[in-house]
């Protein structure tokens, strides 16, 4: 048996604001909410599957420096949906930290879009082809994806 991602907890400080970004930005169906006070939690999928699940716990923002979660990468089948998702995320006023469409890393024809979700935590939406000729802000050797 291969061991393979299934869904991704993120801790946030108000669902509320949370369901809104992953719902109308990003796309997202609430599956299930838990409501009790003190233990408000929502799952969330794409149609298929449970992707995300939503706990409201977190007594501040994302930290970066802090062990665990580094950055959520979202994978869409061609550069054109990149670029719908980069237009909602812009229309919403996210967070993002690279300028439009960037590659992997230099020369590469996989990149995509990288931003913050309400509570900075980094996001990705990404294409495996289809972004060739894009910039690739981290260099010849590190990956873009590696340093926001």
């Amino acid at each position: 048996m291969t061991l393979r991602t299934g869904h991704v907890g993120l801790n946030v400080t108000d669902l509320d604001r949370s369901l809104a970004f992953y719902r109308e930005v990003l796309g997202f169906a609430v599956v299930g909410e838990g409501k009790e006070e003190g233990r408000r939690f929502a799952f969330l999928g794409d149609g298929d599957r449970l992707v995300l699940t939503l706990w409201q716990q977190a007594d501040g923002p994302y930290d970066g420096a802090r062990a665990g979660l580094h950055h959520l990468a979202f994978e869409v089948d061609s550069v054109e949906r990149v670029r719908e998702y980069e237009a909602a995320l812009r229309a919403y006023g996210a967070d993002f930290a690279h300028d439009g469409v960037v590659a992997h890393h230099e020369g590469a024809a996989s990149g995509g879009v990288f931003f913050h979700d309400p509570d900075g935590t980094r996001l990705e939406i990404s294409v495996t082809d289809g972004v060739e000729g894009a910039p690739a802000p981290g260099g010849a050797s590190a990956p873009t994806c590696g340093f926001f």
